[in-house]
């Protein structure tokens, strides 16, 4: 049974730090992440720990008896329903959005930004894969539209951005901070990007360092989130490396996992 940790770690669980505004969950299978803004619903942000056990394994420490739902991600911004995502052969997506009550949605990354979205008012959520391609085609945009289409009020969401590479751990070429910049609902230039801290400088020519989570934040307020509803988890994947894989540390293809479950009931 998972039980939340509100008291320091021994010597040998150092690494657990405590988080402001996140708790570390530990059960029988180790530690896993969880969002403060998200305490309401049943989710959780895996480390690389958990290697070897996927979101069929992975959904019953979250909660007994859910469905499995998980896409083949292809770093695109495509976000499908929950109920198309159910079995083999996964479709190709980065993005689900529940239909249904009682559905574990997941998606997995390793220096991407694993975002999970909740309405407390619906009791529906949302789970995705954004990295910088996704966030410049505007997947969380499309979840959050998609959330709206059946009911639910974008002011009324509560989003929260897991682990991944931080700013200064992530070297780009300046194309992809403009491709970025151009995705900000606002209409906004490279310079409101500079202005939040999620573009700085680089020593190389034509390149610079991209905080894609203070990127992802900008967009979503921009869009109409309230920011006392967007909480960022402050771990880099790169500079963690007992906690979480890192593509751009290992290059190795290894994951962890992010889930949480909705709670309306079928219609």
């Amino acid at each position: 049974m998972a039980e939340s940790v509100d008291r320091p770690f021994n010597r040998q669980d150092a690494q657990f730090n405590l988080l402001e505004g996140w708790t570390w969950v530990g059960c029988y299978g180790g530690y896993y992440l969880q969002s403060d803004l998200l305490t309401d619903f049943e989710h959780g942000f895996f480390t690389r720990q958990w290697q070897g056990r996927g979101p069929e394994v992975l959904a019953g420490y979250v909660s007994a008896g859910v469905s499995v739902h998980r896409p083949k991600q292809v770093h695109s911004a495509l976000v499908l329903q929950a109920s198309a995502a159910r079995a083999e052969p996964w479709p190709e997506a980065d993005g689900l959005v529940s239909d249904a009550g009682g559905q574990s949605l997941w998606v997995c990354g390793a220096d991407c930004t694993p975002v999970l979205i909740a309405d407390p008012v619906s009791g529906r959520v949302a789970a995705c894969h954004a990295g910088w391609r996704g966030v410049a085609g505007g997947i969380l945009l499309r979840a959050i539209e998609q959330l709206e289409q059946v009911g639910c009020q974008r002011q009324s969401l509560l989003l929260a951005l897991g682990p991944a590479v931080s700013g200064v751990r992530y070297q780009v070429e300046l194309s992809v901070a403009q491709r970025v910049a151009a995705s900000l609902p606002a209409a906004s230039s490279l310079e409101a990007l500079e202005a939040c801290g999620a573009v700085m400088p680089d020593s190389e020519v034509g390149r610079c360092r991209l905080d894609i989570r203070a990127a992802t934040r900008l967009q979503l307020e921009q869009a109409g989130i309230p920011p006392e509803q967007i909480s960022v988890c402050p771990l880099c994947t790169v500079s963690e490396e007992l906690l979480f894989h890192s593509w751009r540390r290992d290059q190795v293809k290894a994951v962890q996992w992010s889930g949480i479950v909705s709670q309306q009931l079928p219609v």
